[in-house]
C-alpha cells in the first residue's frame, strides 16, 4: 500500500486551529476521494503537524490527487486551512 508522509510546519499560534479543519475538512474530504487517513498528530515543540496518506494501489495515485486538488469541495473551503501552513514536506514512505 503506497504511503505518504506529509509534515507541515505551521504558522505561529496556528497549530490547533489547523489541526481542528483538517479533521474537520481535509480528512473527510480525502477519504471522499478513495484516501486512506491515518491520523494527524501535533508536534508542538516544532509547530508542526503530521499525518499519513495512503491507497491500495500506486496505480492512480497520481490522478485521485489531483482530482482532489481540482474539485470543487476543495477549492471551496473557506476559509482554506492551507493559510494556516508555512511549510510542506511531503515524502512516500515504506514499512520495515
Amino acid at each position: 500500500m503506497p504511503t505518504q508522509i506529509h509534515i507541515y510546519t505551521i504558522n505561529r499560534d496556528s497549530l490547533d486551529e489547523f489541526a481542528s479543519e483538517w479533521r474537520d475538512k481535509i480528512k473527510p474530504l480525502r477519504e471522499k476521494f478513495g484516501f486512506h487517513v491515518s491520523g494527524g498528530w501535533k508536534v508542538k515543540e516544532t509547530n508542526q503537524f503530521v499525518w499519513f496518506l495512503s491507497r491500495a494501489t500506486a496505480d492512480d495515485w497520481e490522478t485521485q490527487n489531483q482530482a482532489f486538488y481540482h474539485s470543487e469541495e476543495r477549492r471551496s473551503l473557506q476559509p482554506d486551512p492551507a493559510r494556516h501552513i508555512a511549510r510542506v514536506e511531503q515524502y512516500f514512505v515504506e514499512s520495515v
